[in-house]
């Protein structure tokens, strides 16, 4: 076994010190980890790789892994939810040790037998580790982020000594309570962006949670509705319809959060999504022309959707879109402990009142005047129509030729 100094307990608790002192400053854990890993080398801890990994609340991810190697930094390892992840997860260290009901493991990468057989240990063993220490430590109960699992490795000859050992058992509380604290900020923010938008998300992080808390704003209306939905609803089975749904969700949504859109609420079997409007009074619009754009792209992506939808077997369900600009008022709105963050007024109303009159004209795109001044494409009027609740009649456009395009999507 290799003989080092001892490392000082001093020096250590500088370090405690200083990784504490950065976490709560700052929410940038991969600079955080990665400055702490370069102190510990700086006073002889002979780490040749230090790894965290932790379950998140995520609607893609079922957990990530950071780990840090000395001069080549941090590298970020996500989990899918799925069986492929899970495959993961259970065919690694972690996985392993949780399958075992354990808190510590150490396996000596560098003798022949007593490691089980899981593909990390072996890359690290090729790699040139010869030591690997896993230590879990719990998080407070009552959510799906149960703990971190933090692991240590060398590639000393001999492993880690027994003072090295403690050691790192001694860095775990410190790294988890980091960890804790990182992981609970980086969930905050996805937790909100997942259900309200990053925007939104971001505003009310920001503090803007109290009711009656709102911001009139100028914007580019998209409203997407499917047509057709509550029929195949009423006939199929209601686990394989939401599944659809989710898939023509998916479909419609992308190009909206592409061109600068924000996706506000949910309808049932469609959605209002709102393109902040920077400067109001210019005619030529940059959030207009990318809702315009977002609409077009959402409508033939879910054309090809419906296109392999039939070659399948299942349902079509074909999409109708308005496009129109107004005020609205963006903010909190519900009881005094129960509050929706959404977009209400005049115009949202008006946007419903003509995505009505998508099916009378056979047209799955139409747009307002107000829209319409502002796009800059060339367009074509399909009509003044009176709309419900609206005190004069509304002017309504639409693109050269998509009518007859409608006829051939749904043939």
């Amino acid at each position: 076994m290799a003989t080092t100094d001892p490392i000082s307990d001093s020096a250590l608790r500088g370090i405690e010190a200083r990784l504490i002192a950065r976490a709560t400053e700052s929410d940038d854990g991969e600079a955080i980890i990665a400055e702490f890993c370069e102190a510990l080398v700086a006073v002889g801890l002979p780490l040749w790789r230090l790894s965290l990994a932790v379950p998140v609340i995520d609607p893609v991810f079922r957990g990530v892994s950071l780990a840090w190697r000395p001069g080549q930094g941090m590298a970020f390892f996500p989990t899918a939810h799925g069986p492929e992840g899970e495959d993961t997860f259970f065919r690694s260290p972690v996985g392993w040790l949780r399958a075992n009901d354990l808190a510590f493991v150490r396996w000596r990468l560098d003798q022949s037998n007593g490691c089980p057989d899981l593909p990390l240990l072996g890359q690290l063993r090729q790699a040139g580790a010869t030591d690997y220490l896993l230590h879990a430590a719990a998080f407070a109960p009552g959510s799906a982020m149960e703990g971190v699992c933090i692991s240590f490795a060398t590639d000393r000859p001999g492993g880690f000594t027994e003072a090295e050992q403690a050691v790192a058992a001694g860095l775990v509380p410190v790294i988890a309570l980091v960890t804790a604290k990182l992981s609970l900020s980086h969930t905050m923010r996805e937790m909100l962006g997942t259900y309200l938008g990053p925007a939104t998300g971001a505003r009310v992080l920001a503090g803007e949670m109290r009711r009656g808390q709102s911001t009139v704003v100028h914007a580019a209306i998209l409203l997407a509705d499917l047509r057709g939905f509550t029929a195949v609803a009423d006939r199929d089975d209601p686990l394989k319809v939401v599944g659809w749904l989710d898939e023509h969700f998916d479909a419609l949504g992308e190009p909206v959060q592409r061109h600068g859109g924000e996706i506000s609420k949910f309808l049932g079997d469609g959605f209002l999504a709102v393109f902040p409007v920077a400067e109001p009074d210019a005619l030529a619009c940059p959030a207009c022309a990318g809702a315009l754009d977002a609409a077009q792209e959402a409508l033939a992506r879910n054309d090809r959707l419906n296109a392999t939808r039939r070659r399948d077997g299942l349902p079509p369900l074909e999409a109708d879109i308005v496009l129109h600009y107004g005020r609205v008022v963006s903010g909190n709105v519900g009881t005094d402990r129960r509050l929706d963050f959404t977009v209400i007024g005049r115009a949202v109303n008006e946007a419903s009142r003509i995505e009505r009159l998508c099916d009378e004209l056979e047209r799955p795109l139409l747009l307002s005047d107000a829209f319409a001044r502002r796009c800059g494409t060339a367009l074509v009027p399909v009509g003044e129509f009176a709309l419900r609740g609206v005190g004069r009649k509304q002017r309504i456009w639409g693109l050269a030729g998509e009518a007859a395009e409608r006829s051939e999507r749904t043939a």
